[in-house]
């Protein structure tokens, strides 16, 4: 008989396995020669025969996460708020189209997982025209979700076959409204992982519901200062094979639309090391202080190209730099956090087998000094046994045990 409670997790990354049993955690480099299925069984097979499929529960960033196109009526609300939903809910933004520019806009020429379209409160209609439909034609997208004025709703129903209606994400007093575009998008992100069949296998061991690692570590936030020496407010940057992720407590933002709990995220596609390799380096090579980044760093452009130890210490360290340049005020496409105002930077993923604390800082105080002239940097902490994602799985089990209480 099982011992009430007792919880096998896994965190399954583009690049590790990471399996917590009784506060244990144990990484396993990933074989991507085999599928990510046969590989967990062949590496960690006898301890899942030990448990039932109730006691496993999984997260995963193997497939990488969905695209999002947003097209919205006005940088202040309508995008603005889609913007927050989308990241908040894990997903990729690839483009956003202000509607009033959309006849100058170019469609992403690769296939978008989901548009989104949004203008207007309830009660203001003829919001859109032939335009819209005019530039959808040129996009290719698998899913359409409007989450607009109610007015507007019948028009693009008939004319937009795919369309999924919901509740406007914008309140008549201008609020946020994120609950059934939230829920939507996490929907297709459970979808995706169905379709990928890498990850759709792991249905296999485990009853419970897969989530996406950046939500399950933003559910962590609250419970960092219980175990590590952080303060607030401080950011944890998550980086992998596939992904970088951010995520940052409310305090650091103007806006106040962050989601539940205070803490909100990020998450970058294409700043991942080695999955994403080239498109980090590409990345990199278009960035304005890369190159003087390089110098400080003792090393030349060519260090991109190599395959070695010390390149692989160079792209970690780039993607740092580059995700911070993103939501500083250098970088006004993505959230402008008030990096300034950090007390903690918190690192976590693959980076933590790579970088020692004194290369973490180096990058860090170049960072600081070179675009926001602060001499002084936060206090860096490394998650070197990459347990913060423990912290948000032990919550759905505390969840569980409550409600069998109650």
């Amino acid at each position: 008989m099982s011992a009430p409670n007792r919880k096998l997790l896994f965190d399954i990354g583009s690049t590790y396995f990471k399996m917590a049993e009784n506060g244990t955690i144990r990484h396993y480099f990933r074989d991507f020669n085999r599928p990510i299925f046969d590989d967990l069984m062949e590496k960690c097979g006898d301890t899942i025969a030990k448990y039932r499929p109730e006691e496993i529960q999984i997260c995963s960033s193997a497939n990488g996460g969905l695209s999002t196109l947003i097209i919205g009526l006005s940088n202040s609300f309508s995008l603005k708020y889609a913007i927050n939903i989308a990241f908040n809910s894990g997903i990729n933004i690839i483009d956003t189209v202000l509607y009033h520019d959309i006849d100058t806009a170019k469609p992403p020429v690769e296939m978008i997982d989901v548009v989104i379209v949004v203008g207007g409160i309830d009660g203001v209609g003829r919001i859109f025209d032939d335009r819209l439909f005019d530039f959808l034609q040129d996009c290719a997208y698998q899913n359409i979700v409007y989450v607009g004025s109610a007015d507007e709703r019948g028009y693009l129903s008939e004319k937009l076959e795919k369309l999924v209606v919901l509740d406007n994400i914008i309140t008549d007093k201008l609020k946020i409204n994120e609950g059934a575009l939230k829920t939507y998008l996490t929907d297709l992100y459970q979808a995706d992982i169905m379709g990928k069949e890498d990850i759709k296998h792991l249905y296999e061991i485990t009853a419970n519901q897969i989530y996406s690692t950046p939500y399950i570590v933003n559910r962590a936030l609250s419970h960092i200062s219980d175990r590590l020496d952080v303060a607030d407010p401080f950011i944890v940057i998550d980086i992998g094979g596939a992904t970088t992720d951010i995520h940052y407590s409310s305090d650091l933002v103007n806006d106040n639309i962050v989601g539940e709990g205070g803490y909100d995220r990020l998450v970058f596609k294409k700043l991942g090391v080695y999955k994403s390799r080239e498109s980090l380096i590409h990345t990199a090579r278009q960035n304005e202080f890369v190159y003087e980044l390089l110098n400080y760093l003792n090393v030349t452009e060519n260090i991109l190209e190599e395959e070695s130890e010390a390149a692989t210490k160079v792209l970690m360290q780039l993607a740092i730099f580059l995700v911070l340049y993103k939501v500083s005020r250098h970088h006004s496409d993505y959230v402008e956090l008030k990096l300034e105002n950090l007390n903690s930077i918190v690192l976590t993923g693959g980076i933590t087998k790579v970088l020692n604390q004194e290369e973490s800082e180096t990058i860090i105080r170049f960072f600081y000094k070179k675009l926001l002239h602060f001499h002084q940097i936060p206090g860096i902490v490394l998650d070197k046994n990459y347990e913060i994602w423990t912290y948000g799985m032990q919550e759905f089990t505390n969840e569980e045990a409550t409600k069998e209480l109650s």
